[in-house]
């Protein structure tokens, strides 16, 4: 299973209304597996995906369009976070840490 967050670390708050996408890579082909909107808590209604097969895949997150809502000016227009699964068995969930002008990420529980 697969889930993801976005919180807004220069407010301090959820990030809500942020499309994310994922896809499964093979090499150079992307597959698109699901597409979600994260809510007002900044975290997506349901898994990005429930069942992942072991190999790499990308959530991207589109967050030009939150930080345009909010009028702040910002560097990113999507983030894109490149992550391979080891064991399908496994929860992954991979939040993102977010601000106009940087972001970090991180393998969550």
């Amino acid at each position: 299973m697969l889930s993801t967050h976005v919180l807004d670390t220069s407010t301090g708050q959820p990030a809500a209304r942020i499309t994310v996408m994922l896809f499964a890579v093979d090499g150079n082909v992307r597959t698109h597996v699901s597409t979600s909107v994260t809510n007002a808590d900044g975290r997506t209604d349901s898994p990005m995906a429930e069942i992942l097969s072991a190999g790499m895949y990308e959530l991207i997150f589109s967050v030009a369009p939150y930080f345009a809502a909010k009028n702040v000016p910002a560097f990113y227009d999507e983030i894109t976070v490149r992550f391979h699964v080891d064991d399908a068995a496994r929860k992954y969930h991979v939040p993102l840490l977010l601000a106009p002008w940087g972001y970090s990420t991180y393998r969550g529980s």
